[in-house]
């Protein structure tokens, strides 16, 4: 796909962070740039810490080094609270929904809307089936009826659903965790649909995966870590399976390169 233009400065940059479990090194001095309106990608195997960092931009961990800055200034995140009051959201694996509740309570689930006369006693139930029709509607994202219990869903519907959530509430950069996984070709299509959507509407993606197939059709930008460390961050337009491959197996973009944990990083570039 066609590169996107880029701002001329990040909106979210991760610097040098790292982040140790007792002797073990989840994250060593990684970089990691987004910015805004992109789709980025962020791959490696398993223990290369794509989720360590995510949790770490998401306010749920602490790095012991490094800093972060949005939108030019640094902040420090003393939970995900002040992560999401600057509108970053993340949706997890599990997604997080109550399969017993429809689609409007799931939306709103922990923030849910009250009549404002009963001084927050009662849930305004019609006004939460509105703002879920028109929320849906805006993101494009075809479902029967917002009266249907998440239980009777499809993946792929489950999946929309959690993400419309996380846009509701004044969203600006959405982390994804592994949004397709398990998911059909046709289920997949609706979550690269409501992905495309949301860059469309001016929102920012990060997503976790291990497919490159959906990375090279749906990804902007992708970065890579290799145990712990940068191994390369890449315009789609601008490399190949193959070298990421080689990133994600060696840590290396080089195919001499010495690989493993001991290769040096590449340092990323916009």
């Amino acid at each position: 796909m066609s590169p996107i233009a880029m701002p001329l400065s990040p909106m979210a940059e991760m610097r040098a962070i790292t982040k140790r479990y007792g002797g073990i090194t989840a994250l060593d001095q990684v970089d990691f740039r987004i910015f805004g309106r992109e789709i980025h990608a962020l791959c490696g195997d398993n223990a290369a810490g794509k989720s360590t960092l995510i949790k770490v931009l998401s306010g749920a961990i602490t790095p012991e080094e490094g800093e972060i800055v949005f939108e030019g200034k640094p902040v420090r995140f003393r939970g995900p609270r002040d992560a999401k009051d600057l509108g970053i959201e993340t949706v997890y694996q599990d997604l997080a929904l109550a399969d017993n509740l429809d689609v409007a309570a799931n939306l709103f689930l922990g923030r849910e809307l009250t009549h404002e006369r009963t001084k927050g006693i009662f849930l305004d139930l019609r006004r939460m089936e509105d703002e879920a029709r028109n929320l849906l509607a805006r993101l494009k994202i075809h479902l029967p009826n917002v009266r249907q219990r998440v239980r009777t869903m499809s993946g792929g519907q489950r999946q929309c659903v959690a993400i419309a959530r996380s846009v509701y509430f004044n969203a600006r950069l959405v982390i994804l965790d592994e949004p397709t996984a398990a998911l059909g070709v046709k289920e997949t299509q609706k979550v690269f649909d409501l992905v495309t959507e949301m860059r469309e509407q001016g929102l920012t993606v990060v997503m976790i995966s291990h497919n490159l197939n959906h990375v090279f059709d749906l990804c902007d930008r992708i970065t890579v870590l290799k145990t712990g460390r940068l191994a390369g961050s890449r315009h789609i337009s601008e490399t190949s399976k193959e070298e990421v491959l080689r990133m994600i197996m060696t840590g290396s973009s080089s195919p001499d390169g010495d690989g493993g944990a001991g290769a040096k990083p590449v340092r990323l570039s916009a």
